[in-house]
């Protein structure tokens, strides 16, 4: 059984509310299982109802005259009593059946059971909601398992994980013996990835082949889903997400619209990235003029790069036996693709915005983030010249931009070099943004 973050974010809102928590994500990211797994462990009675699976759902909650009417056939179509306070609801794949969502105000306000609802593609699939039920649901995104989570996943003490955090926050060197077995976790973690069913497959079995079977149907699903929700569009959409791992691999991973074809143009297909995106099988990170804060601000939505959702799904889309050469670390294939697919996975997972910098001039930033009112860059290096970065040397000098520190992420140990810290590339898992607390007042002085 794999233990995730998101359990104890689900513990802590059934504690305090009771309205449902929505699970929003891409397709085998374990939203179904996690709501499964909590649901199960306190609840006597456990109802999924899956549109997905049973599209005779979807009519059922189509002709409901009320919410009574709606829960007493529920109750009939999968012929289990409802027992007050001893039943857990769960609206599973809604994408299927927006009209749920005009419901669950009715069902929160009858206030005899709990819900939870979960559901894939839903930034494209449920503009049609005839009525959002704000104030009614609390809506937490999930994302492929971090490195964190798969680490712990296949055995890797706690332990480890505070005496790696205290020393990324202290900047002090680790002993080499723990470097190196981190490296070569992370190494495992670039092949195995972190969709659920690939990481369980890998725990039970160790087998690499088993694990890419596993990939390869998620991929499958993928490539069902760009068929069953794209009419007339799906084969420019399939082509962009085929062509995910080759622009990766070019010199400035830069999507090029031309691969597509000669024609192809932002404006003629950017509904076709944008699908991507919001069905989460992607991962834009968009040029910026300049980096200041907010980044926002020169924000270029036609030139971006293009990541995999998760890393592992990336490397199954390479040549077969390029796993066991990663995980052994062998120095003729280029990580320099897979390594920024990864930062970009964990920095989507923790919250970040996506952004990376070019200048003729100046050169190419991997990624921005936003600290405070501050620009933090960060440069991933797969290599031994790790501190070569002319990029970041030039932008740290200018004053134009008040730079105070730069993150490199590399295959080396930690050290400090004037305000340029560099950090093992397993350490982004470290990288979280400031939460901002359950409450943030601020009460004006009136006087005058």
């Amino acid at each position: 059984m794999l233990n995730r973050k998101i359990d104890a974010i689900i513990e802590r809102h059934y504690a305090t509310e009771k309205k449902p928590l929505f699970l929003t994500g891409a397709r085998q990211v374990g939203k179904s299982y996690a709501i499964e797994k909590y649901a199960r462990a306190h609840f006597s009675i456990y109802v999924e109802c899956n549109f997905y699976k049973e599209p005779q759902l979807v009519e059922l909650v189509r002709n409901a005259w009320n919410e009574k009417d709606l829960l007493s056939k529920l109750s009939l179509y999968k012929m289990v009593s409802f027992v007050e306070g001893q039943t857990f609801i769960f609206f599973d794949e809604i994408q299927q059946c927006a009209d749920i969502l005009t419901w669950i105000k009715f069902l929160v306000q009858d206030g005899r059971y709990c819900y939870g609802i979960s559901g894939s593609l839903l930034g494209i699939e449920l503009k049609g909601v005839r009525s959002w039920p704000v104030g009614y649901i609390t809506e937490k995104q999930m994302y492929p398992m971090d490195f964190e989570e798969f680490v712990l996943a296949i055995g890797l003490p706690n332990q480890w994980i505070d005496t790696l955090r205290q020393a990324y926050e202290q900047k002090t060197p680790l002993d080499e013996v723990v470097h190196r077995k981190m490296m070569e976790l992370f190494h495992l973690y670039l092949v195995v990835g972190g969709m659920p069913e690939a990481v369980q497959k890998y725990v039970d079995t160790h087998d690499f082949v088993q694990v890419l079977e596993v990939q390869k149907a998620i991929l499958a699903l993928y490539k069902h889903d760009i068929q069953l929700y794209n009419h007339g569009r799906e084969l420019k959409i399939n082509e962009i997400f085929d062509l995910i791992p080759s622009e990766l691999n070019a010199q400035n991973k830069r999507f090029v619209f031309k691969n597509l074809h000669d024609k192809a143009r932002f404006d003629n297909c950017q509904d076709d990235f944008l699908w991507l995106s919001q069905a989460d099988m992607a991962l834009p990170t968009f040029n910026v003029e300049t980096p200041t804060y907010p980044l926002k601000l020169s924000e270029k939505r036609n030139l971006f790069k293009f990541f995999q959702n998760d890393v592992g799904l990336l490397c199954s889309q390479y040549a077969d036996g390029v796993q066991l050469k990663l995980v052994q670390g062998q120095t003729n294939i280029n990580y320099g693709a897979i390594y920024e697919n990864v930062v970009a996975q964990e920095l989507h997972a923790h919250g970040w915005d996506l952004y990376y910098f070019t200048n003729k001039k100046q050169g190419e930033l991997d990624f921005l983030l936003e600290r405070d009112d501050k620009i933090m860059p960060i440069e991933v290096k797969s290599g031994k010249d790790y501190e070569r970065h002319n990029a970041l040397t030039n932008v740290i000098s200018s004053t134009e931009y008040g730079i105070e520190n730069a993150l490199v992420l590399c295959n080396d140990n930690i050290k400090v070099v004037g305000k340029i810290i560099y950090v093992p590339i397993y350490m982004l898992m470290f990288i979280q943004k400031q939460q901002i607390g359950s409450h943030l007042i601020y009460k004006p002085d009136l006087r005058i």
